[in-house]
């Protein structure tokens, strides 16, 4: 199935290869099963993408999430708070994820090997089970760039390899979370020229959280850029979504975001109107590919999306049926 899902080239392809996902979904992950029987939804009822039901992303911190009884490779885990619940999305094949984020960064940013790919990811280095600490050390390596590295918190060290390279004319990606990069630039001074400054969210409570226009005007300023790219990304996903700027994301072709009414969590809106964003992630083939997040947003037309911010409840409305 790897080479249908990595190869579309059309939204009829998209839908084609969706309904197929759905169907083996349905048929062979008992927690998205007991989901949709809940809600009298069967394949052969579903005619069209916005009738397939979303598995509310809460359900990744109570219930093993897997469409195959093959053995767990690897259990990405999300932070949390001490004492808080946190997500498990267990991996029965990691290929899936490599191809993923692979062929994704391709799509938008071209050849790795172009890269020296410098990673200031603090938060997610000081614990095991992050994804995204799994994605940017194989970018890393697969770099083949002997500069290329992740950084703790030894800024001088990196602010000084950064001005270097970035003066050498060497095509540098700069990946950080937010307060991270902050610290950056509060404490060095950039001229960047050849760098795309990427940051991945979340202050992590380690600073007052900003809203992103604020953010990333404070990190352009700071590195001497024109955009701060994005990318979105969490632990129940394979795929990510990036923005090159403006904090409008883009997805590979095997992913699709929609959103839902924040009233009625089962009906999908129309492009152009703020609500619950609901995420169609291919890659999980062997989890769950239809998730509902705790995100609010808006799609347009040409399938971009904005993340606008979090519902205030940890509760979904519409989430009673997290009592399997």
């Amino acid at each position: 199935m790897q080479k249908e899902v990595f190869n579309i080239q059309s939204e009829e392809d998209f839908n084609k290869v969706t309904m197929q996902v759905f169907k083996h979904q349905f048929e062979n992950n008992v927690v998205y099963r007991s989901f949709c029987d809940l809600l009298y939804v069967h394949p052969s009822d579903v005619k069209s993408i916005e009738e397939i039901p979303f598995l509310p992303i809460q359900f990744f911190k109570s219930h093993p999430v897997l469409s195959t009884s093959d053995e767990i490779q690897q259990t990405f885990t999300s932070s949390g708070t001490t004492g808080s619940i946190t997500s498990k999305h267990l991996v029965s094949d990691l290929s899936w994820y490599e191809k993923s984020y692979l062929n994704g960064f391709k799509h938008f940013y071209g050849n790795i090997e172009e890269y020296t790919v410098l990673a200031l990811l603090p938060n997610y280095l000081e614990r095991t089970g992050s994804s995204l600490i799994y994605m940017v050390d194989d970018l890393i390596k697969r770099s083949k760039n002997l500069e290329s590295g992740f950084y703790l918190n030894n800024l001088e060290e990196l602010a000084k390899k950064l001005i270097n390279l970035d003066k050498k004319g060497n095509k540098i990606l700069l990946i950080g979370v937010s307060f991270a990069l902050l610290d950056l630039v509060e404490n060095y001074q950039f001229d960047l020229q050849n760098t795309i400054v990427m940051e991945t969210g979340g202050m992590k409570g380690r600073r007052k959280e900003l809203v992103r226009n604020e953010l990333h005007k404070i990190l352009s300023d700071g590195f001497s850029v024109d955009k701060i790219h994005s990318e979105y990304g969490m632990t129940e996903l394979l795929s990510q979504g990036y923005s090159k700027g403006n904090g409008v994301f883009g997805c590979p072709p095997w992913m699709k975001i929609l959103t839902r009414d924040t009233e009625d969590p089962l009906t999908i809106q129309n492009t152009g109107k703020t609500g619950g964003i609901n995420v169609i992630d291919l890659a999980n083939y062997n989890s769950c590919s239809f998730i509902a997040t705790q995100d609010l947003g808006k799609v347009y037309n040409d399938g971009s999306f904005e993340i606008i911010g979090r519902f205030d409840n940890s509760d979904i409305r519409g989430c009673n049926l997290m009592v399997l």
